[in-house]
C-alpha cells in the first residue's frame, strides 16, 4: 500500500507527540508507551500507561486513547480515525482496536515478546475478524525502543541489576 504524500510527515509529528506521552508515563514510574487517535487531523484521544498508578491491568496508553477519542467524538465506533502509539499493541489493545473500527494503525517500536499486530500475532490484518486496519509500523522506530530500553534499563540498576 502507498502511503500518500505527507503521510509520513504526519506519521512522524504524531508518533513524536506519543514520545513525549511516553516521557511523561515514565517520569511516573510507568512502562514508557503514550498513545493518540488522530480524526480529520485532529487529536480526539491521548494516552499513556498508567497500570501501576491506576493499579488497573487495562490502563494500556491506547486503551486510555481510545475511550478519550470515544468520549470526544460520542460514539463508540471510531471509524476514520487513527491510532498512533510507540509500541506494538498487546492482543489486548489490537482487539479493541478491531472492535472499535479503528481504520489506520501506525506504531514505532515492535515488541517480539507481546506485539499481537506482527510478532506474535497478526490480530489486525486477520482475515477471519469482522474489521482489518491499515497497519503502518517502524516509524521513528530507533526512538521509541531506546526510550523503552532506558527505561528498564533504569529500572535494573534500582533492582540491583537484575534482568
Amino acid at each position: 500500500m502507498d502511503e500518500p504524500a505527507g503521510a509520513l510527515d504526519v506519521d512522524e509529528a504524531q508518533l513524536r507527540r506519543c514520545l513525549a506521552l511516553a516521557h511523561e508515563a515514565a517520569a511516573q514510574g510507568e512502562v514508557p508507551v503514550g498513545a493518540l487517535v488522530l480524526h480529520q487531523g485532529v487529536v480526539v484521544g491521548e494516552g499513556y500507561n498508567r497500570r501501576e498508578l491506576d493499579r488497573d491491568p487495562l490502563a494500556h496508553a491506547e486503551l486510555r486513547a481510545l475511550a478519550q477519542a470515544a468520549s470526544t467524538l460520542g460514539r463508540w465506533r471510531l471509524s476514520g480515525c487513527t491510532l498512533y502509539v510507540t509500541l506494538e499493541p498487546c492482543f489486548m489493545c489490537a482487539g479493541a482496536l478491531v472492535n472499535a473500527r479503528v481504520d489506520r494503525l501506525v506504531y514505532g517500536a515492535a515488541d517480539p515478546k507481546a506485539g499481537a499486530v506482527r510478532s506474535l500475532g497478526a490480530v489486525c490484518s486477520d482475515a477471519r475478524l469482522n474489521h482489518r486496519l491499515q497497519i503502518t509500523s517502524g516509524v521513528l522506530e530507533d526512538e521509541c525502543g531506546a526510550v523503552l530500553s532506558a527505561f528498564f534499563a533504569r529500572l535494573r540498576e534500582r533492582r540491583g541489576g537484575g534482568a
